[in-house]
């Protein structure tokens, strides 16, 4: 049996006064809680050269070159493209209903700033054989600013 909607308030309430994550009324995690700008700048100020100087807002407007066929919402879809939520750190073809090329299957790298700037630059060249048809972001600093945003957005924190 389900809980009702008042149940369901005063538990998510509960879990937050204890520092724990507010789960749904079926019982999947909340989704986090949007960051502030202050909090993204925090974030960025922590990762390495030359990703901690980068524009967000930059980095945002490129990404909306490759928002047609990802998100990178914790816990969303994927799309033409994988969900990149929390692809740093992770092997390449690793998400989970999504069905990757060989050739990129066969790369076996972890998702890196080095790898995802190579990817972005030109993915056809990178990893020859991709069903990634996307002609690349050819400027080093706008590559830069994208991965940064997709660091802070993807919820990729420096160690």
């Amino acid at each position: 049996m389900r809980p009702g909607p008042i149940l369901a308030a005063a538990l998510t309430v509960l879990a937050a006064a204890c520092g724990q994550s507010p789960e749904k009324a079926d019982g999947a995690a909340a989704p986090a809680p949007k960051l502030t700008d202050a909090e993204k700048q925090a974030i960025l100020a922590a990762y390495p050269a030359p990703y901690n100087t980068a524009d967000l807002a930059n980095g945002k407007a490129k990404f909306a070159l490759c928002q047609s066929c990802h998100t990178v919402t914790d816990g969303g879809s994927n799309m033409t493209g994988p969900n990149l939520h929390g692809v740093f750190g992770q092997p390449a073809a690793n998400k989970a209903g999504y069905k990757y090329s060989d050739a990129l299957k066969a790369t076996g790298f972890i998702w890196d700033a080095t790898h995802l700037d190579n990817w972005l630059d030109k993915p056809q060249t990178y990893v020859p054989g991709t069903k990634m048809s996307f002609a690349g972001v050819h400027d080093p600093k706008d590559r830069a600013d994208l991965i940064a945003y997709l660091m802070v957005e993807t919820g990729y924190r420096a160690q």
